[in-house]
This record gives C-alpha cells, structure tokens and sequence, in this order.
C-alpha cells in the first residue's frame, strides 16, 4: 500500500461509532446568514464593489466602507439595492461580518485603525499580496505568514478568516451575468465561523464555500491568485476555482 492510498484508508478504520457518540455532522449544514449585516472595508475598489453588489442582489444587507464617508455613499448610489455606505469606522460598527477587501500596501494600517470597531466582528480578509514587474504578478511573503495571519495578530479580539481571493472583479460587477461558476476557498481557526463564511459564499447563485484549512494555509491561497492573472493575461479570460469530488 502506497502512502496516498494508507491516507485514504485511514479515516475508514475508525468508523465504527462508538456507544453514543453523535453521528459527524453534514459539512454542507450550514447556518442562515441571510439576516446577518454585511461591511464592506474598500468597498469602492473594484473587488469590494464587486462582493457588494453580489451579496446585495442575492437579498444580503450590504454597508460599504471608505476612509471618506461621501465616498462610500457615492458608490452605495450608483450600486442601489438598498446599500449603504459610511466610513470605514462605521462600517464595521454597523456589520456582524465586515470583509477586508482593501489594497495589500494599506491593509495593515486600515485594521490597526479600526481594532476597536472589529473586536468581536467576524472578520473575512480577502486581501492578496502581490507585486507586479515586467514579468507579470508575483506573491509577497508578509512577515505573519499571509495578509490573514497578519489580520489576525493585528485584530487580537476579532474572529478572522479568510475567503473570496479568486473572485474576478469584472464578473462580479457585470450586471448581465446572473451567476458567478466559482468555489470559494474558506480558511479559519473556528469551525462555527468558517461554515458562516461558507454559508455567505453560498448566498450568491453559482458559488459555493469550501473549508480549505486553518489560517497558516492562507499564503498559498492567496499565492495562487497570481497564477489566476497569468491565466487570464495568456487566455483573455476571468478564470476561477472549482474543487472536485466534495
């Protein structure tokens, strides 16, 4: 038996349940998020602007952050569908999740600004570290590992997780596209707040949330989105995940 096959192997030899122990929980039963307030830190980038509008159109209580409020209000405007916008302090006090959709060179200066306004907040960064030269984008190692560990030291009473780094701006603020065809990586350190994560991926026709691990994976997560822009530059295209066989 090789060791790939033993690794299968091995969750099957335990599975004889013992007396009384609670069956496994469905890792598709996932909690009602569809009354749950939704911030949106750099929602008038590309990227937040897209999450925005999808989350909002899919029913979702969308508020909008920026570092000026009239800002923020300008994009909820133009968005509609009942958005808000506020400065990215308020945002996060109005917001059960706040998602961290601001630029990689103005992501730890941002949250060392709002600790206070995220503490207890569901926190999901989104944030990819990378560098661009003439041969295209590269990833950045920040010191913490990645931009959620970094997240996570700087928001000591926050929860943090991780998802939404493969989603293609254009196609989430394309009006005419009715579903996004992508998986959604979630990475975090509770599992209560990764299936949260899931279930808000899911509130968006075409995607769907998948636990991808603890938050010291998050590097290669958020690495891989380089390779994603190598794609679309060589085929013209605005390419996501799918995972198989789960």
């Amino acid at each position: 038996m090789t060791s790939h096959d033993a690794a299968q192997e091995a969750p099957s030899q335990g599975q004889d349940k013992a007396p009384g122990k609670a069956p496994a929980k469905d890792p598709w039963d996932l909690p009602d998020v569809s009354g749950l307030v939704v911030g949106v830190l750099g929602g008038t980038g590309d990227q937040g602007r897209g999450l925005a509008y999808r989350l909002a159109r899919a029913g979702q209580k969308v508020v909008i952050g920026s570092r000026a409020a009239e800002r923020a209000r300008a994009a909820a405007d133009e968005l509609g569908l009942g958005v808000e916008g506020a400065d990215n302090a308020e945002c996060a006090r109005r917001s059960d999740i706040v998602i961290v959709a601001v630029p990689w060179d103005g992501h730890a200066k941002t949250l060392e600004s709002l600790r206070e306004e995220l503490a207890g907040k569901l926190v999901v960064d989104c944030v990819n570290p990378l560098g661009f030269d003439k041969k295209g984008a590269y990833a950045l190692k920040p010191e913490e590992g990645s931009a959620a560990e970094q997240a996570a030291a700087l928001l000591p009473d926050s929860r943090v997780t991780a998802a939404f780094h493969h989603l293609s701006a254009v196609l989430l603020q394309d009006e005419s596209i009715e579903e996004i065809d992508t998986d959604v990586m979630v990475l975090g350190e509770v599992r209560a707040d990764t299936d949260l994560v899931q279930a808000l991926a899911a509130r968006i026709p075409g995607m769907r949330g998948v636990f991808a691990g603890r938050l010291r994976n998050a590097h290669q997560v958020e690495s891989l989105v380089a390779n994603l822009i190598s794609v679309n530059r060589r085929y013209k295209a605005h390419a996501g995940l799918r995972v198989t066989d789960v």
